[in-house]
């Protein structure tokens, strides 16, 4: 028996459902890296981690908001009329998730950022870090060398 099939496929209308929801709640670092580039307005980038975190590097042109100020510092900081992008350390992390979470129940339209930082690092974008912004090479097997994922 196929280890793939052994649980049938959703019917292609729970499958739309299903990966349009998922595309409501998430977005990528390279869709977010593409919006900063452009300077899109409706789009606010939160990094959710800790000071100590935030100073290792950051998100140029993120906003720092630990998961525990959001309640109380988002209304002040973050327009209603944006949507918030949230990140934490990684996909072994559900920092992003909970920052999201927090903006959800503020009344804030909100995705997560899957890969979150880690994924930032790795596909080669920009750091800013206590020395100045930095960009390392990038990891070949999240970014290949001289090919656009253009999915």
């Amino acid at each position: 028996m196929s280890a793939v099939t052994h649980t049938p496929a959703a019917e292609p209308a729970a499958a739309v459902a299903h990966f349009s929801a998922r595309l409501a709640f998430e977005t990528d670092v390279s869709d977010v890296r593409a919006d900063l580039l452009s300077g899109e307005p409706a789009i606010v980038v939160v990094d959710s981690r800790s000071g100590e975190s935030w100073r290792q590097g950051h998100i140029e042109g993120a906003v720092h908001l630990p998961t525990a100020e959001i309640a109380a510092r988002a209304p002040a900081l973050i327009p209603r009329d944006v949507t918030v992008v949230s990140y934490c350390w990684g996909p072994g992390c559900n920092g992003a998730t909970r920052a999201a979470l927090e903006f959800a129940r503020l009344g804030y339209r909100v995705k997560e950022m899957i890969g979150g930082f880690e994924y930032w690092v790795r596909e080669g974008f920009p750091v800013v870090e206590p020395s100045g912004v930095r960009t390392r090479p990038a990891d070949p097997l999240t970014a290949p060398a001289g090919a656009a994922c253009a999915c």
